[in-house]
Protein backbone atom coordinates (compact mmCIF):
# COMPACT_ATOMS: atom_id res chain seq x y z
CA UNK A 1 0.00 0.00 0.00
CA UNK A 2 3.00 2.49 1.16
CA UNK A 3 6.04 0.93 -0.99
CA UNK A 4 9.47 2.79 -0.37
CA UNK A 5 11.80 1.30 -3.08
CA UNK A 6 11.27 1.87 -6.67
CA UNK A 7 12.63 -1.72 -7.78
CA UNK A 8 12.68 -0.88 -11.31
CA UNK A 9 14.63 2.35 -11.36
CA UNK A 10 18.37 2.59 -12.11
CA UNK A 11 17.46 -0.33 -14.65
CA UNK A 12 17.28 -2.64 -11.43
CA UNK A 13 19.55 -1.52 -8.93
CA UNK A 14 16.87 0.45 -7.52
CA UNK A 15 16.35 3.89 -5.33
CA UNK A 16 14.47 4.94 -2.44
CA UNK A 17 12.34 7.35 -4.73
CA UNK A 18 9.24 6.66 -2.53
CA UNK A 19 10.61 8.11 0.44
CA UNK A 20 11.00 11.37 -0.71
CA UNK A 21 8.71 11.74 -3.64
CA UNK A 22 5.35 12.85 -2.20
CA UNK A 23 2.56 9.75 -1.90
CA UNK A 24 -0.87 11.41 -3.40
CA UNK A 25 -0.06 11.88 -6.99
CA UNK A 26 1.46 8.65 -7.13
CA UNK A 27 -1.10 6.31 -5.10
CA UNK A 28 -3.82 8.36 -6.91
CA UNK A 29 -2.23 6.95 -10.35
CA UNK A 30 -2.03 3.55 -8.77
CA UNK A 31 -5.62 3.94 -7.90
CA UNK A 32 -6.60 5.04 -11.21
CA UNK A 33 -4.52 2.11 -13.11
CA UNK A 34 -6.14 -0.20 -10.98
CA UNK A 35 -9.49 0.30 -12.91
CA UNK A 36 -8.76 1.54 -16.60
CA UNK A 37 -6.62 0.78 -18.46
CA UNK A 38 -3.34 2.21 -18.91
CA UNK A 39 -4.16 3.93 -22.15
CA UNK A 40 -6.47 6.11 -20.28
CA UNK A 41 -5.27 6.41 -17.63
CA UNK A 42 -2.82 9.59 -17.57
CA UNK A 43 -6.10 11.22 -18.93
CA UNK A 44 -8.30 10.00 -15.90
CA UNK A 45 -5.58 11.40 -13.70
CA UNK A 46 -5.91 15.26 -15.14
CA UNK A 47 -9.61 15.01 -15.52
CA UNK A 48 -9.59 14.36 -11.61
CA UNK A 49 -6.67 16.94 -10.89
CA UNK A 50 -8.22 19.31 -13.36
CA UNK A 51 -11.91 18.98 -11.65
CA UNK A 52 -10.40 19.60 -8.25
CA UNK A 53 -8.67 22.48 -8.84
CA UNK A 54 -12.08 23.65 -10.24
CA UNK A 55 -13.88 23.10 -7.37
CA UNK A 56 -11.60 24.83 -4.79
CA UNK A 57 -11.25 27.74 -7.23
CA UNK A 58 -15.36 27.88 -6.96
CA UNK A 59 -15.63 27.52 -3.10
CA UNK A 60 -13.21 30.70 -2.92
CA UNK A 61 -14.53 33.26 -5.71
CA UNK A 62 -18.35 32.17 -4.31
CA UNK A 63 -17.80 33.87 -1.47
CA UNK A 64 -17.74 37.35 -3.65
CA UNK A 65 -19.53 36.76 -7.18
CA UNK A 66 -22.15 35.09 -8.13
CA UNK A 67 -22.87 31.64 -9.18
CA UNK A 68 -22.11 32.21 -12.93
CA UNK A 69 -18.86 34.37 -12.27
CA UNK A 70 -17.60 31.56 -10.09
CA UNK A 71 -18.24 28.71 -12.76
CA UNK A 72 -15.94 30.54 -14.83
CA UNK A 73 -12.94 31.63 -12.95
CA UNK A 74 -13.22 27.43 -11.82
CA UNK A 75 -12.94 26.28 -15.54
CA UNK A 76 -10.41 29.15 -16.48
CA UNK A 77 -8.47 28.34 -13.10
CA UNK A 78 -8.82 24.73 -14.62
CA UNK A 79 -7.82 25.15 -18.28
CA UNK A 80 -5.37 28.41 -17.20
CA UNK A 81 -2.16 28.44 -19.50
CA UNK A 82 0.41 27.09 -16.99
CA UNK A 83 -1.86 24.16 -16.58
CA UNK A 84 -1.50 23.16 -19.89
CA UNK A 85 2.30 23.75 -19.37
CA UNK A 86 1.75 20.90 -16.89
CA UNK A 87 0.50 18.85 -18.58
CA UNK A 88 1.53 19.17 -22.24
CA UNK A 89 5.09 20.01 -22.02
CA UNK A 90 6.29 18.71 -18.17
CA UNK A 91 3.76 16.03 -17.04
CA UNK A 92 4.48 17.47 -13.76
CA UNK A 93 1.32 15.43 -12.22
CA UNK A 94 1.69 15.81 -8.68
CA UNK A 95 2.47 19.64 -9.28
CA UNK A 96 -1.21 19.58 -11.53
CA UNK A 97 -2.76 17.97 -8.03
CA UNK A 98 -1.14 20.66 -5.79
CA UNK A 99 -2.60 23.07 -8.11
CA UNK A 100 -6.14 22.46 -5.97
CA UNK A 101 -4.55 23.05 -2.68
CA UNK A 102 -3.81 26.99 -3.47
CA UNK A 103 -7.43 28.16 -3.35
CA UNK A 104 -8.35 26.68 -0.50
CA UNK A 105 -5.53 27.62 1.21
CA UNK A 106 -6.74 31.27 0.62
CA UNK A 107 -10.62 30.45 1.71
CA UNK A 108 -9.06 29.23 4.94
CA UNK A 109 -6.71 31.74 6.05
CA UNK A 110 -9.59 34.50 4.96
CA UNK A 111 -11.84 32.61 7.22
CA UNK A 112 -9.35 32.17 10.21
CA UNK A 113 -8.83 35.94 9.92
CA UNK A 114 -12.37 36.00 10.63
CA UNK A 115 -13.00 32.84 13.17
CA UNK A 116 -9.52 32.55 14.98
CA UNK A 117 -8.79 29.70 16.40
CA UNK A 118 -11.42 27.45 15.22
CA UNK A 119 -9.87 27.12 11.55
CA UNK A 120 -6.37 26.33 12.75
CA UNK A 121 -7.48 22.24 12.12
CA UNK A 122 -8.76 23.29 8.49
CA UNK A 123 -5.45 25.45 8.02
CA UNK A 124 -3.35 22.91 8.92
CA UNK A 125 -5.26 19.78 7.19
CA UNK A 126 -4.84 21.97 3.91
CA UNK A 127 -0.81 22.63 4.93
CA UNK A 128 -0.41 18.83 5.42
CA UNK A 129 -2.37 18.02 1.61
CA UNK A 130 0.22 20.50 0.33
CA UNK A 131 3.19 18.12 2.17
CA UNK A 132 1.64 14.84 0.75
CA UNK A 133 1.41 16.49 -2.76
CA UNK A 134 4.19 18.13 -3.93
CA UNK A 135 6.80 19.15 -1.95
CA UNK A 136 8.22 22.17 -3.88
CA UNK A 137 4.69 23.52 -3.98
CA UNK A 138 4.80 22.81 -0.07
CA UNK A 139 7.69 25.47 0.04
CA UNK A 140 5.57 27.89 -2.06
CA UNK A 141 2.15 27.52 0.25
CA UNK A 142 3.84 27.61 3.00
CA UNK A 143 5.70 31.18 2.04
CA UNK A 144 2.34 32.59 0.63
CA UNK A 145 0.81 31.49 3.68
CA UNK A 146 3.51 33.57 6.22
CA UNK A 147 2.85 36.63 3.27
CA UNK A 148 -1.12 36.54 3.21
CA UNK A 149 -1.20 35.87 7.71
CA UNK A 150 1.12 38.94 8.42
CA UNK A 151 -0.95 41.34 5.84
CA UNK A 152 -3.60 39.96 7.20
CA UNK A 153 -2.95 40.42 11.00
CA UNK A 154 -1.58 44.45 9.93
CA UNK A 155 -5.13 44.98 7.87
CA UNK A 156 -6.80 44.19 10.87
CA UNK A 157 -4.41 44.53 13.62
CA UNK A 158 -5.00 41.19 15.45
CA UNK A 159 -1.61 39.21 15.99
CA UNK A 160 -3.70 36.31 17.17
CA UNK A 161 -3.58 35.28 13.42
CA UNK A 162 -0.11 35.18 13.36
CA UNK A 163 0.03 32.18 16.47
CA UNK A 164 -3.65 30.41 14.18
CA UNK A 165 -0.75 30.13 11.46
CA UNK A 166 2.13 28.88 13.26
CA UNK A 167 0.23 26.98 14.50
CA UNK A 168 -1.47 25.43 11.58
CA UNK A 169 2.15 24.72 10.38
CA UNK A 170 2.92 23.03 12.87
CA UNK A 171 -0.07 20.62 12.77
CA UNK A 172 0.37 20.14 9.32
CA UNK A 173 3.96 18.55 9.66
CA UNK A 174 2.31 16.64 12.50
CA UNK A 175 -0.12 15.39 10.21
CA UNK A 176 2.24 14.56 7.45
CA UNK A 177 5.21 13.57 9.61
CA UNK A 178 4.76 10.34 8.26
CA UNK A 179 5.85 11.07 5.45
CA UNK A 180 8.12 14.54 6.46
CA UNK A 181 10.55 13.10 8.89
CA UNK A 182 11.66 10.22 6.70
CA UNK A 183 12.01 12.55 3.60
CA UNK A 184 14.20 14.82 6.49
CA UNK A 185 16.18 12.51 7.52
CA UNK A 186 17.18 9.80 5.01
CA UNK A 187 18.03 12.85 2.53
CA UNK A 188 22.11 12.53 4.17
CA UNK A 189 21.44 8.98 2.49
CA UNK A 190 20.67 9.69 -1.20
CA UNK A 191 22.83 12.75 -3.38
CA UNK A 192 19.60 15.22 -2.89
CA UNK A 193 21.45 17.95 -3.39
CA UNK A 194 21.58 16.82 -7.23
CA UNK A 195 18.00 18.48 -7.29
CA UNK A 196 19.50 21.52 -7.71
CA UNK A 197 22.92 21.11 -10.14
CA UNK A 198 23.44 22.56 -13.03
CA UNK A 199 20.00 23.15 -14.99
CA UNK A 200 17.73 22.39 -11.94
CA UNK A 201 18.89 24.89 -10.22
CA UNK A 202 16.98 28.54 -9.56
CA UNK A 203 19.94 30.75 -11.46
CA UNK A 204 19.11 28.75 -14.61
CA UNK A 205 15.59 29.42 -14.15
CA UNK A 206 14.34 32.59 -13.38
CA UNK A 207 12.15 34.36 -17.00
CA UNK A 208 14.32 34.17 -19.74
CA UNK A 209 17.43 33.39 -18.16
CA UNK A 210 20.17 31.84 -20.76
CA UNK A 211 22.20 28.39 -20.54
CA UNK A 212 24.67 26.37 -21.92
CA UNK A 213 21.48 23.78 -22.92
CA UNK A 214 19.70 24.33 -25.98
CA UNK A 215 16.34 22.20 -24.76
CA UNK A 216 16.48 23.85 -21.79
CA UNK A 217 16.47 27.25 -22.71
CA UNK A 218 13.98 26.87 -25.31
CA UNK A 219 11.45 25.38 -22.41
CA UNK A 220 12.45 28.70 -20.74
CA UNK A 221 11.35 30.52 -23.10
CA UNK A 222 7.75 28.60 -23.39
CA UNK A 223 7.43 29.32 -19.82
CA UNK A 224 8.74 32.25 -19.60
CA UNK A 225 6.00 33.74 -22.44
CA UNK A 226 3.58 32.13 -19.94
CA UNK A 227 4.37 34.21 -17.34
CA UNK A 228 4.35 37.69 -19.16
CA UNK A 229 1.21 36.68 -20.57
CA UNK A 230 -0.44 35.85 -16.94
CA UNK A 231 1.10 39.02 -15.56
CA UNK A 232 -0.09 40.97 -18.14
CA UNK A 233 -4.10 39.92 -17.83
CA UNK A 234 -3.35 40.29 -13.82
CA UNK A 235 -2.22 43.77 -14.41
CA UNK A 236 -4.66 44.70 -16.88
CA UNK A 237 -8.24 42.85 -14.88
CA UNK A 238 -6.64 43.83 -11.51
CA UNK A 239 -6.54 47.58 -11.99
CA UNK A 240 -10.32 47.46 -13.33
CA UNK A 241 -11.67 45.03 -10.33
CA UNK A 242 -9.64 47.13 -8.01
CA UNK A 243 -11.24 50.28 -9.59
CA UNK A 244 -15.14 49.13 -9.64
CA UNK A 245 -14.13 47.33 -6.88
CA UNK A 246 -15.65 44.17 -7.89
CA UNK A 247 -13.91 42.22 -5.08
CA UNK A 248 -12.86 43.71 -1.42
CA UNK A 249 -10.43 46.30 -0.63
CA UNK A 250 -9.55 43.69 1.38
CA UNK A 251 -8.95 40.95 -0.87
CA UNK A 252 -7.43 43.16 -3.69
CA UNK A 253 -4.93 44.30 -1.47
CA UNK A 254 -3.77 40.57 -0.43
CA UNK A 255 -3.88 39.78 -4.18
CA UNK A 256 -1.95 42.96 -5.62
CA UNK A 257 0.66 42.12 -2.95
CA UNK A 258 0.68 38.07 -3.64
CA UNK A 259 0.84 38.76 -7.41
CA UNK A 260 4.15 41.34 -6.96
CA UNK A 261 5.87 38.72 -4.54
CA UNK A 262 5.43 35.78 -7.31
CA UNK A 263 6.00 37.66 -10.06
CA UNK A 264 9.55 39.30 -8.75
CA UNK A 265 10.48 36.16 -7.30
CA UNK A 266 10.70 35.07 -11.21
CA UNK A 267 13.08 37.45 -12.15
CA UNK A 268 17.42 37.61 -11.25
CA UNK A 269 17.23 40.47 -8.77
CA UNK A 270 15.62 38.04 -6.45
CA UNK A 271 18.75 35.49 -6.64
CA UNK A 272 20.01 36.74 -3.21
CA UNK A 273 16.57 35.15 -1.53
CA UNK A 274 16.81 31.81 -3.46
CA UNK A 275 20.00 31.22 -1.56
CA UNK A 276 19.01 32.57 1.80
CA UNK A 277 15.62 31.99 2.53
CA UNK A 278 15.29 28.37 3.64
CA UNK A 279 14.69 25.63 1.57
CA UNK A 280 13.38 27.94 -1.47
CA UNK A 281 16.40 26.64 -3.54
CA UNK A 282 14.81 23.16 -3.21
CA UNK A 283 11.41 24.72 -5.73
CA UNK A 284 13.76 24.72 -8.26
CA UNK A 285 12.39 26.35 -10.62
CA UNK A 286 11.51 30.10 -9.61
CA UNK A 287 8.14 29.87 -12.77
CA UNK A 288 6.75 27.29 -10.76
CA UNK A 289 5.07 30.57 -8.58
CA UNK A 290 2.74 30.70 -11.35
CA UNK A 291 1.07 27.96 -9.68
CA UNK A 292 -0.07 30.83 -7.03
CA UNK A 293 0.31 33.76 -9.99
CA UNK A 294 -2.31 31.55 -11.82
CA UNK A 295 -5.03 31.32 -9.39
CA UNK A 296 -5.00 35.43 -8.82
CA UNK A 297 -4.91 35.26 -12.67
CA UNK A 298 -8.15 33.74 -13.25
CA UNK A 299 -9.43 35.63 -9.82
CA UNK A 300 -9.07 38.74 -11.44
CA UNK A 301 -9.82 38.08 -15.07
CA UNK A 302 -12.99 36.72 -13.21
CA UNK A 303 -13.77 39.86 -11.27
CA UNK A 304 -11.99 43.07 -13.70
CA UNK A 305 -13.58 41.38 -17.52
CA UNK A 306 -17.54 41.22 -16.74
CA UNK A 307 -18.53 41.50 -20.08
CA UNK A 308 -18.47 38.16 -22.63
CA UNK A 309 -16.76 39.76 -25.09
CA UNK A 310 -13.89 40.74 -22.74
CA UNK A 311 -13.72 37.46 -21.14
CA UNK A 312 -13.70 35.49 -24.49
CA UNK A 313 -10.60 37.98 -25.19
CA UNK A 314 -8.91 36.46 -22.50
CA UNK A 315 -9.12 33.13 -23.39
CA UNK A 316 -8.40 33.53 -26.95
CA UNK A 317 -4.98 35.42 -26.30
CA UNK A 318 -4.26 32.43 -23.73
CA UNK A 319 -4.84 30.28 -26.51
CA UNK A 320 -3.10 31.78 -28.86
CA UNK A 321 0.46 32.42 -26.87
CA UNK A 322 -0.15 28.80 -26.57
CA UNK A 323 -0.57 28.11 -29.81
CA UNK A 324 2.38 30.40 -30.73
CA UNK A 325 5.14 28.80 -28.33
CA UNK A 326 4.04 25.16 -29.16
CA UNK A 327 4.73 26.46 -32.90
CA UNK A 328 7.70 28.54 -32.61
CA UNK A 329 9.71 27.52 -29.50
CA UNK A 330 9.07 23.99 -28.79
CA UNK A 331 6.46 21.30 -29.36
CA UNK A 332 5.17 19.90 -26.48
CA UNK A 333 7.04 16.56 -24.83
CA UNK A 334 10.27 15.22 -26.68
CA UNK A 335 9.55 11.41 -26.40
CA UNK A 336 8.37 10.21 -29.41
CA UNK A 337 6.38 7.11 -29.80
CA UNK A 338 9.62 4.54 -30.19
CA UNK A 339 10.74 6.12 -26.90
CA UNK A 340 8.04 5.33 -24.82
CA UNK A 341 7.81 1.69 -26.77
CA UNK A 342 11.19 1.24 -25.78
CA UNK A 343 10.10 1.80 -22.07
CA UNK A 344 7.05 -0.51 -22.12
CA UNK A 345 9.60 -3.13 -23.89
CA UNK A 346 11.66 -2.77 -21.13
CA UNK A 347 9.04 -2.82 -18.24
CA UNK A 348 7.67 -6.13 -19.70
CA UNK A 349 11.11 -7.77 -20.03
CA UNK A 350 12.31 -6.63 -16.03
CA UNK A 351 15.30 -4.13 -17.48
CA UNK A 352 13.85 -1.29 -15.49
CA UNK A 353 14.07 2.57 -16.53
CA UNK A 354 16.35 5.50 -15.71
CA UNK A 355 16.27 6.92 -12.15
CA UNK A 356 16.34 10.32 -10.99
CA UNK A 357 20.02 11.32 -9.80
CA UNK A 358 18.67 13.16 -6.61
CA UNK A 359 17.05 9.85 -4.98
CA UNK A 360 20.49 7.64 -6.20
CA UNK A 361 21.98 6.28 -2.60
CA UNK A 362 25.54 8.40 -1.78
CA UNK A 363 28.37 6.13 -3.15
CA UNK A 364 25.90 4.97 -6.26
CA UNK A 365 26.71 5.53 -9.99
CA UNK A 366 24.03 5.46 -12.45
CA UNK A 367 26.32 5.52 -15.16
CA UNK A 368 28.28 2.85 -14.27
CA UNK A 369 26.23 -0.05 -14.23
CA UNK A 370 25.35 -2.84 -16.16
CA UNK A 371 22.20 -3.41 -17.61
CA UNK A 372 22.56 -6.87 -18.47
CA UNK A 373 24.15 -8.11 -14.83
CA UNK A 374 22.66 -10.73 -13.36
CA UNK A 375 20.67 -10.61 -10.57
CA UNK A 376 23.59 -11.92 -8.10
CA UNK A 377 26.95 -12.80 -9.01
CA UNK A 378 30.20 -14.00 -7.25
CA UNK A 379 31.82 -10.82 -7.21
CA UNK A 380 35.58 -12.51 -6.22
CA UNK A 381 37.48 -15.57 -7.44
CA UNK A 382 34.97 -18.71 -5.38
CA UNK A 383 32.62 -21.05 -7.99
CA UNK A 384 29.25 -21.40 -6.60
CA UNK A 385 25.68 -22.08 -8.11
CA UNK A 386 22.99 -19.26 -7.20
CA UNK A 387 19.51 -19.91 -6.58
CA UNK A 388 16.64 -17.12 -7.32
CA UNK A 389 13.67 -17.68 -4.61
CA UNK A 390 12.34 -14.71 -4.10
CA UNK A 391 13.21 -10.75 -5.60
CA UNK A 392 10.52 -8.92 -4.37
CA UNK A 393 10.36 -4.67 -4.03
CA UNK A 394 11.35 -5.09 -0.55
CA UNK A 395 12.50 -8.62 -0.31
CA UNK A 396 15.33 -10.52 -1.96
CA UNK A 397 15.96 -14.34 -0.76
CA UNK A 398 18.41 -16.78 -2.40
CA UNK A 399 20.51 -19.35 -1.75
CA UNK A 400 24.16 -19.42 -2.83
CA UNK A 401 26.60 -22.73 -2.74
CA UNK A 402 30.56 -21.26 -2.94
CA UNK A 403 33.14 -23.26 -3.07
CA UNK A 404 35.50 -20.71 -0.88
CA UNK A 405 34.22 -17.45 1.30
CA UNK A 406 33.19 -14.70 -0.97
CA UNK A 407 31.38 -12.10 -1.35
CA UNK A 408 28.11 -11.83 -3.87
CA UNK A 409 27.54 -8.81 -5.52
CA UNK A 410 23.77 -7.73 -6.34
CA UNK A 411 21.66 -6.19 -8.91
CA UNK A 412 20.91 -3.57 -6.07
CA UNK A 413 22.30 -0.22 -4.95
CA UNK A 414 23.37 -0.60 -1.23
CA UNK A 415 22.09 1.85 1.12
CA UNK A 416 21.35 1.51 4.72
CA UNK A 417 17.36 0.88 5.10
CA UNK A 418 18.36 -2.83 3.69
CA UNK A 419 19.24 -5.63 6.09
CA UNK A 420 21.16 -8.54 4.96
CA UNK A 421 20.75 -12.10 7.02
CA UNK A 422 22.85 -15.38 5.66
CA UNK A 423 21.71 -18.47 7.48
CA UNK A 424 19.47 -16.53 9.80
CA UNK A 425 22.26 -14.73 10.89
CA UNK A 426 23.02 -10.56 10.34
CA UNK A 427 25.76 -9.70 8.05
CA UNK A 428 27.64 -6.54 8.05
CA UNK A 429 27.10 -5.63 3.72
CA UNK A 430 29.52 -3.59 1.34
CA UNK A 431 29.54 -1.28 -1.04
CA UNK A 432 31.37 -1.71 -4.59
CA UNK A 433 33.10 1.51 -5.12
CA UNK A 434 32.49 1.50 -9.30
CA UNK A 435 29.15 1.45 -9.25
CA UNK A 436 27.86 1.38 -5.82
CA UNK A 437 25.85 -2.45 -5.79
CA UNK A 438 25.17 -4.29 -2.34
CA UNK A 439 28.16 -7.12 -1.68
CA UNK A 440 27.13 -9.81 0.69
CA UNK A 441 29.44 -11.53 2.56
CA UNK A 442 29.45 -15.78 2.90
CA UNK A 443 30.89 -18.53 3.76
CA UNK A 444 32.23 -21.51 1.66
CA UNK A 445 29.12 -23.88 1.06
CA UNK A 446 25.56 -23.45 1.73
CA UNK A 447 23.99 -19.92 2.76
CA UNK A 448 20.88 -18.66 2.62
CA UNK A 449 20.34 -15.45 2.02
CA UNK A 450 17.75 -12.73 2.66
CA UNK A 451 17.75 -9.33 2.65
CA UNK A 452 14.94 -6.76 3.37
CA UNK A 453 13.97 -3.11 3.37
CA UNK A 454 13.26 -2.59 7.18
CA UNK A 455 11.20 -0.08 9.02
CA UNK A 456 13.98 2.38 10.20
CA UNK A 457 13.66 4.38 13.23
CA UNK A 458 12.53 7.73 11.40
CA UNK A 459 9.45 5.71 9.68
CA UNK A 460 8.56 4.87 12.68
CA UNK A 461 8.64 7.94 14.48
CA UNK A 462 7.03 9.68 11.66
CA UNK A 463 4.29 7.52 11.57
CA UNK A 464 3.53 7.64 15.31
CA UNK A 465 3.36 11.43 15.15
CA UNK A 466 0.97 11.21 12.99
CA UNK A 467 -1.08 8.67 14.31
CA UNK A 468 -1.05 10.43 17.85
CA UNK A 469 -1.32 13.71 16.01
CA UNK A 470 -5.10 12.64 14.21
CA UNK A 471 -6.13 11.12 17.59
CA UNK A 472 -5.70 13.85 19.12
CA UNK A 473 -7.79 16.16 16.69
CA UNK A 474 -10.59 13.57 16.81
CA UNK A 475 -10.52 13.95 20.67
CA UNK A 476 -10.93 17.77 20.71
CA UNK A 477 -13.40 17.46 17.87
CA UNK A 478 -15.39 15.10 20.29
CA UNK A 479 -14.92 17.42 23.28
CA UNK A 480 -15.63 20.74 21.10
CA UNK A 481 -18.93 19.16 20.33
CA UNK A 482 -20.25 17.79 23.33
CA UNK A 483 -19.54 21.89 24.67
CA UNK A 484 -22.44 22.90 23.31
CA UNK A 485 -24.88 20.55 25.05
CA UNK A 486 -23.11 20.89 28.53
Amino acid sequence: MFPRWAVWANFGYGEPRFVFYPPASWMLGALISAIFPWRVAAAVYIWCALMLAGVSMFLLVRRWLDRRDAIFAAVLYAVNPYHLVIIYWRSAFAELLASCVVPLLLVVVLKAAEEGWRLVVPLGCVLAAAWLTNAPAAVMIHYSLALLVLLLAWQRRSWRLLLVGASAVALGACLAAFYLLPAIYEQKWVNIAEAISAGSCPQDNFLFAHTPFPDHDAFNRVISWVAVLEMAVVLGTGVVATIRRRVTRELCSLLWMWAFGCGLLMFPVTAVLWKVLPRLQFMQFPWRWLLCLSMIFAIFATAGARRWWMRAAVCMVAIVVIGLVWWRIQPPWWDKAADLREMQINMAEGIGYEGADEYTPVGADPTAIDKGVRTVTIDGPARGAIHIKRWDPEVRAFTAEVTAPDELRLRLFQYPAWQAEVNGRAVQTAMREDTGQMLVPVEAGMNRVEIRFVRTWDRTAGGWISILTILGMLVCSAVAMKRPQD
